[in-house]
């Protein structure tokens, strides 16, 4: 901590930078004059001098100039220019002006008429942010989630250009994978539902909570180091513009989910439905827990008694059921005013959601597949192949309350947040196996519950100093998040040809499995920023700390259960049926029995903490007219412990120091104004990816659903008796280099196009390898040193070019073209030559996974504005990415792609009544009825199937009323 002191005490001496000035201010809030809507991004200048500012996401500016009398000039793109007459300024004292007012034009000429009706100005606002921004950005107003009708923030997200998710809740950003993206809230790092990604779940936040949401596609010293395809920032609504009440009710149907008699379920509890079934799925026994050894030897005695007690509270049911599947249904919640008094303004809003989902997938399937160890041969042979149908139920509760204060100098916002979230499996799958020597075939249940959970508290603060152009904001957080996984069961059967059924080594033993994890989040920030002139131009100082803790238990205690002796008839729940538990019919070689892998030592019981601080300072200047040049540097010293040790007990570490690094990432961005409508960017940035909790890590975790193991990167893998070592267990940080060039237009009322390329170097890159000496096991590792490279365009016009009866549609449209690649390491190299098949050229460089080479997002919207068409939102949205490496292979493994997966979307939505209180929207989601599917690819061979996923096509209906 000394040294973290002295750390601290001498960045901060390097970034003080005094600036005095004795001038005077002026400041204001910008507003539409029809909608009242704030506008963010709107330009202010003081009249034959080279001063002004942009107005902030709350329509609020400051001017610092010095004593006399000015006149001011309001612009913004699609908007009237405002003139505000002869403004006095004294030193040292704010001159506070009335809300300032524009108005929406109709034409691109000089001559104006103020519309009656006109479409919320919000979306332009994010185009305004965009051009003015001293990053390249990208974004997403609440005006464009009401027209597209979007009900959370996943759907939504598709919009953004170069945005993709991964089953609707995480993002992939330019194709670039969750390691590389990263989501804050309120510009703070929040946890997610699974902490383990970068990129919160984002079908969690309701739109009716989001102010907007901003992708940043380039960095700067004011964000995180540790991201590098993208950014995004969600920004919460603490304060309405106006007062709001509003419920909304949704409901979906899906033929391939709903009403179906066959959808797979299995006995739940009550509290199931609020996302709260842990309490009714309690572990049988935590301590006291006798071996069967033990018990055995003396059948009469205490121990006995205690693990006959423990083996009479599993839950007897193991296998599957049937049940008629429901419809999805929804209902949304909304309050939320601002009291506005003469000194201060005070606001709340409150969000309560609730979702209730189920799917069913039928045909389900997932293999492994691997090669010949004939080299002539090429077609890949089948190792485990799992087909089946299975059904899942959905539940997200979450309430969201927001509270601010805002004065004329400063601003105070909390936000309280929880998410509650379970999930309910159940499936039945036919199974074959012909590898390692077992070849059988039979068929398996499983019955799986999650339950997750995600406590935050934030708070946060803005404020002006009067005497000196200061700003001073801070922030700090709390969450804390939780996964239980209580009682994973799991049962498989061999069919043997004379028709018994058997259970044992080699099909593999039912299994109990308690997992738990917990983690506690800490974040707190402060930004000081400092305007004043240089060389008569604008210019800003902005330095500022944060500091992260986070810290997580991890426990997985898991019952191998073994049948002894007992005949079978493949019923699972025969299993723990009262008469066939040990000792059956008295006979203590006979029955039902459990071992207990997890004592005396855990292998799956981990504690990890990592403490994250950082500085950093960066400045904004114009050296000539029309350029802008941020310049900054960021340091951050990270260290990660942990508290674990392996499978085997040969290494235990006792709060040991994993991960330590102390970083510098220098960040340029140059914006050159060609005109008023155009910018071409420049920018380079140093950033990193470092591995997560489970990532560095001795933990073995299994996903009972695919049968496949996730295996901690501490592990070393090797083949010892053929001395190859395929990976040594030392897993570090990710070091990329981002360089991006972009030019862009904006022409008016929403529209724009831009043509972006750019360029990634990445230094020991992580990604999920299958793992060697394992079948069906993957593992986070360091590769190659790889590059990414990618050219990137946008555009949104709307269609009154060609006629003036296209007028109220716009297209938007945003292409990504990427090219990656990732230097074989000598170790891979080896491997993929001695597998190689005959002809077949190995080369020294392949795909970098989870790295898209391509992506299309496009939309067609239709706004009307007259009649019936008045308030009608239709917009028809497609969404695909390119093929992509899922998992690179290794050995005799090989590597697993992405089939390309073709979302299009509609929705349809309509604002009614005298005051427009009410609105309906109807939607269709995969309305190609895509697969969601992955193969495995090999040289000169049939793809086969990893998995495929039939999802089915999805209608949504939704009504809600404003009140």
């Amino acid at each position: 901590m000394r040294v973290q002191l002295k750390y601290i005490t001498f960045v901060l001496a390097l970034i003080t930078f005094p600036v005095f000035a004795q001038q005077g201010f002026i400041e204001g809030v910008i507003s539409d004059q029809v909608t009242g809507e704030l506008m963010p991004g709107a330009r202010v200048t003081v009249k034959n001098h080279k001063v002004g500012a942009y107005s902030d996401f709350d329509g609020q500016f400051k001017i610092s100039i010095n004593e006399g009398k000015y006149d001011l000039q309001v612009t913004f793109m699609g908007y009237d220019t405002l003139i505000v007459k002869e403004v006095n300024v004294m030193a040292n004292e704010t001159n506070v002006l009335a809300p300032l007012q524009i108005v929406a034009q109709v034409s691109d000429f000089d001559e104006v008429v103020i519309a009656a009706s006109r479409k919320t100005n919000t979306e332009n606002a994010i185009l305004s942010l965009k051009q003015k921004s001293s990053n390249m950005i990208d974004g997403m107003s609440s005006a464009k989630f009401k027209k597209t009708g979007d009900s959370d923030a996943g759907s939504a997200m598709r919009r953004i250009p170069g945005v993709s998710l991964s089953d609707g809740k995480y993002i992939f950003i330019r194709g670039i994978g969750d390691r590389y993206s990263k989501t804050l809230l309120n510009g703070l790092d929040v946890p997610g539902l699974d902490p383990d990604r970068n990129t919160v779940q984002m079908d969690i936040f309701p739109t009716k909570i989001i102010d907007n949401i901003v992708v940043y596609k380039s960095s700067s010293a004011d964000l995180p180091a540790d991201f590098t395809g993208g950014l995004i920032d969600i920004s919460l609504n603490n304060t309405p513009s106006e007062k709001t009440r509003s419920i909304a009710l949704s409901t979906s149907f899906n033929p391939t989910s709903h009403f179906k008699s066959n959808y797979l379920t299995y006995e739940n509890e009550g509290a199931d439905l609020f996302a709260m079934g842990k309490g009714g799925r309690t572990i049988p026994a935590e301590n006291n827990i006798p071996f069967f050894a033990e018990s055995i030897a003396d059948p009469d005695g205490e121990k006995a008694r205690r693990y006959k007690e423990i083996l009479g509270a599993f839950d007897p049911q193991l296998a599957a059921m049937e049940a008629t599947s429901m419809m999805d249904i929804g209902i949304d919640a909304n309050v939320g005013e601002a009291f506005k008094k003469q000194a201060f303004t005070i606001g709340y809003n409150f969000n309560l959601a609730y979702k209730n989902e189920t799917q069913f997938y039928e045909n389900a399937l997932f293999s492994r597949y691997g090669l010949s160890s004939e080299r002539e041969v090429n077609e890949m042979e089948l190792r485990e192949l799992q087909t089946g149908s299975y059904g899942e139920n959905n539940v997200l509760l979450s309430g969201m309350l927001g509270l601010s204060l805002s004065t004329s100098k400063s601003k105070f916002n909390l936000n309280l947040l929880h998410l509650q979230n379970g999930t309910s499996t159940a499936g039945i799958f036919d199974y074959k196996k012909t590898d390692q020597g077992a070849v059988f075939e039979g068929f398996q249940h499983n019955l799986e519950y999650a339950q997750r959970s995600l406590s935050n508290v934030m708070l946060s603060g803005k404020h002006k100093f009067t005497n000196e152009d200061w700003e001073l904001s801070w922030a700090s957080s709390t969450s804390l998040s939780s996964i239980d996984n209580p009682d994973i069961r799991f049962t498989r059967y061999e069919e043997r040809n004379d028709g018994s059924y058997s259970i044992g080594t080699e099909s593999g033993f039912p299994e109990r499995i308690w997992r738990e994890l917990n983690e506690l989040n800490t974040s707190a920030k402060v930004d000081l920023t400092k305007q004043f002139k240089w060389f008569g131009n604008s210019a800003q100082l902005k330095a500022g700390a944060i500091q992260n803790y986070k810290k997580r238990d991890f426990n997985i205690r898991s019952f191998s259960i073994n049948v002894r002796n007992v005949e079978l008839t493949g019923d699972p729940n025969e299993l723990f049926a009262p008469e066939n538990l040990w000792p059956y019919n008295g006979d203590v070689s006979k029955g039902t029995t459990f071992e207990t892998p997890f004592i005396p030592v855990n292998p799956n019981q981990f504690e990890s903490s990592v403490l994250s601080s950082g500085l950093y300072a960066m400045t904004e200047i114009s050296p000539v007219e029309r350029l802008r040049l941020i310049v900054g540097l960021r340091t951050e010293l990270y260290n990660q412990r942990y508290t674990g040790q392996d499978q085997m007990g040969t290494n235990v570490l006792n709060n040991d120091v994993v991960l330590q690094e102390l970083g510098f990432f220098p960040s340029v961005n140059a914006v050159f104004a060609i005109t008023e409508q155009q910018n071409i960017r420049l920018s380079y940035g140093k950033t990193t990816a470092r591995p997560s909790f489970k990532e560095l890590s001795y933990s073995e975790i299994l996903d009972p659903i695919t049968g496949r193991t996730f295996i901690g990167g501490l592990f070393r893998d090797a083949n010892d008796v053929l001395g190859i070592e395929y990976w040594d267990g030392n897993l570090v940080s990710t070091s990329i280099h981002n360089f991006d060039l972009r030019w862009e237009l904006f022409h008016g009322r929403g529209q724009t196009f831009s043509i972006s390329a750019f360029y990634k170097m990445f230094n020991n890159p992580i990604e999920i390898v299958q793992f060697a000496s394992q079948a069906g096991a993957f593992q986070p590792r360091n590769v190659g040193d790889g590059s990414v490279v990618g050219v990137e365009f946008e555009g949104r016009q709307s269609l009154g070019f060609i006629s003036n009866k296209l007028n109220n549609f716009n297209l938007a449209v945003n292409v990504t073209l990427t090219q990656s690649q990732i230097e074989l390491s000598a170790t891979e190299l080896e491997s993929r030559e001695i597998n190689a098949r005959e002809g077949q050229e190995i080369q020294p460089y392949r795909d970098m996974a989870g790295q898209s080479p391509w992506i299309i997002n496009s939309g067609l919207e239709y706004t009307g504005e007259h009649g019936f068409g008045k308030n009608l939102q239709v917009g028809l949205y497609y969404n695909v990415q390119g093929e992509t490496l899922l998992f690179s292979g290794i050995a005799d493994r090989p590597d697993i792609y992405t089939v390309p997966f073709h979302g299009l979307n509609m929705n349809i939505s309509k604002r009614f009544g005298k005051e427009e209180q009410f609105s309906i929207g109807l939607g269709v989601k995969n309305i190609a009825n895509a697969k969601k599917e992955a193969v495995f690819k090999s040289f000169e061979a049939e793809d086969q199937m990893f998995y495929s996923l039939k999802q089915g096509t999805t209608f949504n209906l939704k009504m809600s009323i404003e009140f």
